[in-house]
């Protein structure tokens, strides 16, 4: 998969998980950054960067995923945001997509959902 050109913003409050995603990233050659929570993917937004994809926890402290997710859609970014959570009942999910996610994914990530989801952002960017 060639995603050398992709970027990444990894949203999430665990230190371990955020390491774990920025090493897949990194495997499948996605130059990537991470933040705690979702004021601070507000702010680095509103510092001028930008991502091709942001993967968003869903459950954070200060500032949660659908709160995050609501607030930089209502800002124009237009990035492929992709939820990821631990949470797998619908209620939950739709609530979440409705924030103005492109997609969801339950923890735990892997190279086979990482992926799928730069097949599908390379494609819309062909």
């Amino acid at each position: 998969m060639e995603a050398h050109h992709l970027t990444a913003l990894i949203v999430e409050d665990d230190k371990v998980i955020r390491t774990v995603h920025g090493r897949m990233l990194n495997n499948i050659a996605i130059k990537n950054q991470a933040v705690e929570n979702g004021q601070e993917a507000v702010d680095i937004h509103c510092s001028g960067q930008s991502f091709d994809l942001i993967l968003m926890d869903r459950d954070m402290p200060i500032m949660n995923g659908i709160e995050a997710t609501k607030k930089l859609r209502s800002m124009g970014i237009r990035s492929t945001i992709i939820g990821v959570s631990t949470r797998s009942e619908e209620i939950h999910i739709n609530e979440y997509m409705e924030a103005g996610l492109d997609g969801y994914l339950e923890k735990p990530l892997n190279i086979e959902k990482l992926n799928s989801i730069v097949q599908k952002i390379n494609q819309h960017s062909e």
